[in-house]
């Protein structure tokens, strides 16, 4: 069975994604579900009964169904090890996930369309503190990251850096370049973070990352 992502265009998990399956050569069926048409197509019967998260992305591959971009990352890792995402050595593997956690985990989840529209509806949020909030939660990860991948390599000087972690594309750089999308979207300041400023503006003209934006996907608006 070919693989099905189920995606927006405009998600920042399913960007992860598409940009993993390009690295890996993988063809792939999109079909896409608008997450503010019509009440949000995530939540018809539907997919819910492919996904009951009612969330994207989701990938279906031979009758198994992965929900969760990380977890669809990992396995597609597992079917397509090369080029792997992952360093060789246990350690590494390691500090690479867990830069990939700091940014799926700890900040894209604060400015999703979830979390947004709960501070619309329940406090009153307006546009502006709406943008407040993402750029606060953004900043916040993006500090800590720049912080991060400085120490790891201090020789390097922030405008030079190509990856997140050693010198070839890993987890943590799949997971940067959409968050870095969403902060240019949202306004955030980026001065404070050359250093990933400059991993994303060398990743940004690669082929597979290039594939993978929001503005090349059939859904797009």
């Amino acid at each position: 069975m070919a693989l099905r992502l189920y995606t927006y265009w405009r998600s920042s998990a399913a960007y992860r994604v598409r940009i993993a399956l390009n690295l890996k050569s993988l063809p792939y069926e999109s079909v896409p579900k608008h997450l503010l048409r019509d009440g949000g197509e995530q939540r018809k019967a539907d997919y819910l009964a492919v996904n009951p998260q009612g969330l994207v992305p989701a990938l279906a591959h031979d009758g198994c169904v992965i929900p969760q971009s990380l977890a669809i990352c990992e396995y597609l890792e597992e079917i397509q090890p090369r080029p792997s995402l992952l360093p060789r050595a246990a350690c590494d593997r390691a500090v690479v996930r867990g830069m990939a956690l700091a940014i799926a985990c700890d900040t894209h989840p604060l400015n999703n369309l979830p979390i947004t529209g709960y501070l619309r509806r329940e406090f009153g949020a307006d546009d502006a503190a709406v943008q407040r909030w993402i750029a606060h939660w953004i900043a916040r990860g993006f500090s800590g990251l720049e912080r991060w991948i400085a120490a790891l390599d201090p020789a390097v000087a922030p405008s030079t850096r190509r990856f997140c972690f050693g010198t070839q594309v890993t987890l943590a750089d799949v997971c940067l370049v959409p968050q870095m999308y969403n902060a240019r979207r949202f306004e955030v300041d980026l001065a404070p973070y050359p250093g990933l400023v400059a991993v994303c503006r060398h990743l940004e003209a690669e082929p597979a990352f290039a594939a993978a934006r929001p503005e090349a996907q059939p859904d797009a608006e």
